[in-house]
């Protein structure tokens, strides 16, 4: 940041210009305590001359008619909106301000107070002044979607978009990553992980020479079904059929109940991933508004059933909706559940956010409502203990002995290790553990990046705050294209994942999904910044 010039006042003919305030080269420990006078003694008298005189030139013409401790005051003002001094950072103390820039201590005191009745500083007793933390901006919530009439003649081909944005992002020299996601590493147990893994080999000393069981390993699935009972579902261990991961356990649910040039309804945004995979087996996604608190329309699902007469079925994440954050009210799931039954229609449920919420509870699961085995039901542990082990599951209902000759003939079992290992932590207290950290951690970064959003980002931006999760859904003003930021980002080392990934209709084009499971540092705060600038660009230019 750029020095600012203090004015000459007529006691201090010979101040220099002030440093920048966090100078390494600075003699002075800003880290000293500072006695009591410091922070909060009022008793010295201030110098008018010093403090608020205006300095003049010798022939009595005047300078500069800011007071002195004004100039003092916005010179650290800048250095704070700049972020060269962060929320909760100790400011200079007032002996350290007096010895840099050569002021009187009613000139230093005067600065402080100043910045601290405009709410830029807290005073804390024998401690001194401390940066404040901005009053937390908010953004209007994203609208609710505008009805429209699905129509499957534009779901076609997203496979080469995706796969193009996807490769601009490998390619490039990436610093920040907001387009994953899962949490940071920090977040995840993984020396308690390694440990169960040790432990697994060490009372397993054949597992390698020993094919894995069929369906999975027999400590995993009834860990697996023990957890299920959180979610109101009662799922015998053998039901159970281990994967890798969701998108695999998604896979066999579609194999399951569909085939090539039928009809599958999806949620509009949805998981890009999904859109790829229907696309590569030859079946048509039919996209269904999606409300961004309430999850998919079951009116427009209804109108679209009635227009198509093939959908075989419905895929659904009702918690944490990626990349939304919706949740399914309960009686939602449960129209849904005797809706889709007396329409032949499959239900496959992606579960793997629910343990997310940041109050703590377990939301029903969608198939806790069914009675007829027409859902499906599928879950990871990616996203909640190990994002580094493709570890998921798959409950077939009726579709079940499919489900597991599908399995077996494409992949064949997992390998066992991962199995024991995890299975052994989630049968254990230290998963709970983990659970109440990781949802209390994410809810802080959450809560972080969406106030810096709102900070930074242009007026119009509009975010809704989901109760969990791991993203933020970012609805951008104006139309600005998240295809043409996404590269403006990646040119300065900065991914996002722009809305276009999320639909194969230009519906979105104007959104991001942003991370939201990643701790707020200086370097996450200075690339929202960067980010907010090149959307602020990106609008003039398009008007």
């Amino acid at each position: 940041m750029n020095a600012v010039t203090l004015p000459l006042a007529t006691s201090d003919a010979t101040r220099p210009v002030p440093p920048d305030p966090t100078d390494p080269t600075d003699p002075t420990d800003p880290t000293d305590p500072t006695d009591a006078t410091d922070a909060t003694d009022a008793t010295d008298a201030t110098d008018a001359t010093d403090a608020t005189d205006p300095a003049t030139s010798p022939d009595g013409a005047s300078r500069d008619r800011t007071p002195l401790y004004r100039q003092l005051a916005d010179h650290y003002r800048q250095a704070i909106e700049a972020g060269t001094l962060t929320p909760g950072e100790r400011m200079p103390s007032v002996r350290t301000l007096m010895d840099r820039h050569q002021i009187s201590l009613s000139t230093a005191l005067h600065a402080c107070r100043h910045l601290e009745a405009q709410g830029v500083l807290e005073a804390r007793p024998r401690s001194g002044y401390f940066v404040r933390a901005p009053a937390r901006a908010s953004l209007v919530p994203v609208a609710e979607p505008r009805p429209w009439v699905p129509d499957l003649r534009q779901y076609v081909g997203i496979n080469q978009r995706v796969s193009s944005i996807l490769a601009r992002g490998l390619q490039a020299d990436v610093k920040i990553n907001f387009a994953v996601a899962h949490g940071a590493a920090s977040l995840y147990p993984v020396n308690a992980l390694r440990q169960a893994t040790l432990r697994a080999l060490r009372d397993n000393p054949l597992l390698y020479g020993t094919p894995p069981p069929g369906g999975g390993e027999a400590r995993f699935r009834a860990a697996i079904a023990r957890r299920a009972l959180e979610a109101r579902m009662n799922i015998h261990p053998e039901e159970i059929v281990v994967t890798h991961g969701c998108i695999e356990a998604i896979n066999l649910a579609l194999r399951a109940v569909a085939t090539v040039g039928d009809v599958v309804a999806v949620e509009s945004p949805t998981y890009y991933a999904l859109l790829q995979t229907l696309e590569s087996m030859g079946i048509r996604a039919l996209e269904i508004p999606t409300s961004p608190q309430t999850g998919i329309s079951l009116e427009a699902l209804e109108l679209a059933s009635e227009t198509y007469d093939n959908i075989k079925a419905v895929i659904v994440v009702p918690h944490f909706q990626n990349p939304l954050g919706s949740v399914m009210p309960d009686a939602h799931k449960a129209r849904l559940v005797k809706w889709a039954a007396s329409r032949g229609m499959a239900i496959i449920e992606d579960d793997t956010y629910s343990a997310l919420g940041d109050d703590g509870n377990i939301p029903a699961a969608i198939r806790s409502w069914d009675t007829t085995g027409n859902v499906i039901h599928c879950a990871s542990l990616h996203k909640t203990l190990a994002p580094g082990m493709r570890l998921g599951w798959i409950a077939g209902g009726k579709w079940q002995w499919r489900v597991e000759m599908l399995k077996y003939a494409q992949t064949r079992p997992n390998e066992a290790l991962a199995q024991i290992a995890m299975g052994e932590f989630i049968d254990s207290p230290r998963y709970d553990r983990h659970l109440r950290h990781l949802r209390a951690q994410l809810r802080e970064h959450r809560a972080a990046m969406a106030e810096a959003i709102a900070t930074y980002f242009p007026a119009g931006t509009r975010l809704t705050q989901p109760a969990g999760g791991l993203s933020l859904w970012v609805e951008m003003p104006g139309g600005v294209s998240s295809e043409q930021l996404f590269d403006a980002a990646l040119a300065k080392g900065i991914r996002v994942a722009p809305g276009s990934l999320f639909s194969n209709s230009a519906r979105y084009d104007h959104f991001l999904r942003i991370n939201g499971g990643q701790p707020f540092t200086r370097e996450i705060d200075k690339a929202v910044r960067t980010l907010a600038s090149e959307v602020v660009r990106l609008l003039d230019e398009s008007r």
